[in-house]
């Protein structure tokens, strides 16, 4: 969602290839390597967690029956994630919400 695609787009190849790995775990249904759940943003929210020279994070939802949204995708610099993240992943949450609901 948003411009999630252009950032995960703008991070390193080893970024790269490692997110898309994790996403195709997410989509054949099982969890990835490393991840936890982000209840800040919404039920059923997850954070992919990826360390590939920096400290990457997407954050998503996959809950629903025909999509999986991506929902942020960011490098992280400090221990904390930035609330600054979590209120945009928060915003496309909803956005996601109101989506499904009108199918």
């Amino acid at each position: 969602m948003g411009d999630s695609l252009a950032r995960i787009r703008s991070f390193s190849k080893a970024a790269r290839r490692e997110i898309g790995f994790e996403l195709e775990l997410v989509q054949r249904g099982m969890e990835p390597t490393d991840w936890k759940p982000i209840s800040a943003v919404g039920a059923g929210v997850n954070e992919i967690r990826v360390q590939a020279g920096a400290e990457y994070r997407v954050l998503y939802v996959a809950k629903f029956r025909r999509a999986i949204y991506v929902l942020h995708a960011f490098a992280k610099k400090t221990a904390k994630t930035p609330q600054g993240a979590i209120d945009l992943a928060a915003e496309r949450y909803r956005q996601a919400l109101r989506r499904e609901k009108l199918r």
